[in-house]
């Protein structure tokens, strides 16, 4: 499913251009991939926003005289986190599976030990449509000393695993021996590895 959106090129790059467009209701933004040129734009905040809250991550920009179809590559916030102040879109076809990466989000605390998240990101292929804004991953289930490895995600239907499937994502440290200090060496005595 997508979303229909109306952009318009920009005519000047540059910080204050930006700025203006932001309090015009606009948010500044690019369109790459696919080998073609890309292309600086400027889209409507509110319809946007709207989109994204019924969790819409493919678009079709009309920009007058083409429309593009699109998916989010990176949002960018301001320095508070509240805001969208430019987004990157990805050029995509309708249909024909591409690869992207997708952050994996852990849920709950892992029994008997402290989950250490090493990779965030795993990386899957699927038709735009089908690409997943987050993978979960339930953390209750893990015990000490186990690891998280790509094959251990669920994937949505119509989505594959493109990381090697040994990929570690995240172990669960020992809790008694998170952090701890080494202990100290007796007075004449090297101290332990």
């Amino acid at each position: 499913m997508s979303s229909n959106l109306t952009g318009a090129r920009r005519e000047n790059l540059g910080s204050r251009d930006a700025r203006k467009l932001r309090a015009q209701g606009r948010i500044p933004a690019n369109i790459q991939g696919e080998g073609k040129p890309h292309a600086d734009i400027h889209i409507e905040q509110r319809a946007f926003l709207a989109a994204r809250r019924q969790h819409e991550k493919m678009f079709d920009i009309d920009l007058g005289d083409k429309t593009e179809t699109v998916l989010i590559k990176e949002l960018q916030y301001d320095a508070f986190g509240d805001q969208v102040i430019h987004i990157e879109f990805r050029r995509v076809t309708r249909g024909v599976a591409i690869e992207a990466e997708v952050e994996v989000h852990f849920e709950g605390q892992a029994r008997g030990g402290v989950l250490q998240v090493v990779h965030h990101l795993v990386k899957i292929k699927a038709i735009p449509s089908k690409i997943p804004d987050e993978i979960r991953f339930n953390a209750e289930v893990l015990k000490a000393h186990e690891t998280v490895k790509a094959k251990d995600l669920k994937l949505p239907e119509g989505v594959t695993l493109v990381s090697a499937p040994d990929f570690v994502l995240a172990i669960v440290a020992d809790a008694t021996k998170v952090d701890a200090p080494p202990a100290p060496a007796a007075e004449g005595e090297a101290p332990k590895a």
